[in-house]
């Protein structure tokens, strides 16, 4: 049964070849087995993906997974499709072949995510507000995360996820947030001396 669901992508597979206009592109490639894949996303301005394609030099696994992922992550926002991609489950319908081509389906993963950093960082620099976007995939800006801090006397990376989901997406602005963190650390430690 599985094999049947790797021959029909392998086959027959979904979002082949590269999105016009992407937004968005990602890589990965795999010293395992020499595999490389590219990922090109279209993003609208609800950060909704439109268009996914891939294009991959590999086996039959890897070519079932980024069929299976491009088509999983149409119509979701960055943040929805981020969560998703860094879930093994994802690929869970090409099951017990898992397991000997797991590093096929971490590259499928690996390049989607890629795909989406890329996007919220190029978001990120094109953000023409006064308050600076942190984090794209939930639209968090600096003021937000820094309130949330004061309030909160929050301490972690984890701990502002999990008051206002910035760096529950992609990740990429997990390094911003220990920023802003160690500024309010280095400003709090300052005012007590």
């Amino acid at each position: 049964m599985y094999q049947d669901v790797i021959n029909e992508h392998f086959l027959n597979p979904r979002n082949v070849g590269e999105v016009s206009g992407a937004g968005a592109r990602g890589t990965a490639a795999s010293f395992v087995c020499g595999a490389v894949v590219r990922v090109t996303l279209k993003v609208d301005g609800d950060r909704r993906i439109v268009a996914a394609k891939f294009k991959a030099a590999g086996c039959s696994f890897l070519v079932a997974a980024n069929s299976i992922l491009t088509s999983a992550v149409l119509s979701k926002t960055t943040a929805e499709a981020a969560v998703l991609v860094q879930s093994p489950a994802v690929l869970d319908q090409l099951g017990s072949a898992l397991a000997d081509k797991q590093h096929c389906g971490s590259l499928a993963r690996e390049a989607m995510l890629n795909a989406i950093r890329n996007y919220s960082d190029a978001a990120r620099a094109e953000w023409a507000a006064d308050d600076a976007l942190i984090c794209t995939c939930f639209g968090i800006s600096e003021q937000r995360i820094e309130n949330e801090i004061l309030s909160g006397e929050l301490r972690t990376v984890a701990e502002v996820t999990q008051v206002c989901k910035a760096g529950a997406g992609c990740g990429s602005c997990y390094k911003l947030i220990e920023d802003i963190l160690d500024d309010y650390l280095r400003t709090r430690s300052y005012q007590s001396l």
